[in-house]
């Protein structure tokens, strides 16, 4: 994963633990088909393209209050 992909993202997503869940859960649709909400004219790998998405505001999550 790029650095400045991470730092970018942990502006739109301040707690890492939360990121890395986001990331982890679209990494997995991404390897399963879904097309990336992102283009890129370079090739990004899924946990690059994820983090795009966060940073892109194309993925939002919900905190689910336990």
């Amino acid at each position: 994963m790029r650095d400045d992909y991470i730092r970018e993202a942990l502006k739109t997503i301040d707690d890492p633990n939360v990121l890395i869940n986001v990331v982890s859960r679209r990494v997995k649709q991404l390897r399963r088909g879904n097309r990336p909400l992102v283009e890129s004219l370079e090739k990004l790998s899924p946990e690059d393209t994820a983090l795009r998405e966060v940073i892109d505001g194309k993925i939002s999550f919900d905190l689910v209050a336990g």
